[in-house]
């Protein structure tokens, strides 16, 4: 791909089969305008409706959207991916639920994708199969300096962060005001840390997405209410650990 059009990406990360959380959000960033869907990884776990989501998105990659694997779609297929007690039984539940083809999609995802200046990826771009944390200015600092990337995109840690660095490796950070357009200026380069659709842990439970402007390079951090009632009773009525329920109303 050489010069590229002005496109209006949608990007979503850690959808975790949050079925009311993800149809939200997805109606919220057509009404915004998205051309194109990046989904970060973590299309299932946790959440009820597994094989809604991976035919969900099965059928936007089929339209041109760009998937990556996060570690809890790469658990069903790796048992010995290590998680929290939670977090496994909704992976074992989850196992059987999915379809061989639904499975197949999940373990056939690419862990980064590069796309022009941007890199996707689920975790840290500086080892994406480990699945750490972006959890402060160091760890980004890792993640940038991992890649020529002009912006990297990452999910992962549930909660909106915006990084950067400058020509003299002078780091800075903040969290994104919803709705406000950030320019991602060429001077530096950017790690966009995008919260998440289906289990918000910034203490606000509205779903979470990004909008970037490719011509312009604004991103726009995105906020969708969603029935979070619905969602929680959907885990609670699966028999999955009600904790998993429980915190969707939080936001943690």
């Amino acid at each position: 791909m050489g010069a590229e059009e002005s496109v209006r990406l949608a990007l979503f990360a850690d959808i975790h089969a949050n079925r009311q959380a993800f149809s939200a959000c997805l109606e919220a960033a057509r009404t915004r305008g998205a051309e194109r869907i990046i989904c970060l990884g973590d299309i299932v776990g946790y959440g009820a409706d597994p094989e809604w989501a991976v035919d969900t998105v099965m059928g936007l990659v089929d339209d041109g959207a760009i998937a990556l694997r996060g570690n809890h779609d790469n658990a069903i297929g790796t048992p010995s991916e290590s998680m929290n007690a939670e977090a496994t039984a909704a992976i074992e539940w989850t196992r059987g639920r999915l379809s061989a083809p639904q499975r197949r999609f999940l373990a056939e995802l690419p862990l980064t994708q590069r796309e022009d200046d941007r890199l996707y990826v689920h975790a840290d771009a500086s080892s994406p199969a480990r699945w750490r944390y972006i959890r402060d200015t160091p760890d980004a600092a890792r993640s940038i300096e991992a890649t020529d990337a002009h912006v990297t995109f990452c999910g992962h840690i549930h909660r909106p962060a915006l990084y950067s660095m400058s020509s003299a490796a002078k780091m800075t950070s903040f969290i994104p005001t919803t709705d406000v357009p950030v320019q991602l200026l060429g001077g530096r380069r950017w790690l966009a840390v995008i919260g998440s659709v289906g289990q918000p842990r910034d203490g606000n439970p509205a779903a979470a997405f990004a909008m970037l402007d490719t011509a312009s390079r604004e991103i726009t951090y995105c906020r969708v209410p969603y029935d979070v009632e619905t969602a929680a009773e959907r885990i609670r009525a699966n028999g999955l650990p009600h904790w998993l329920a429980d915190r969707l109303l939080g936001g943690r």
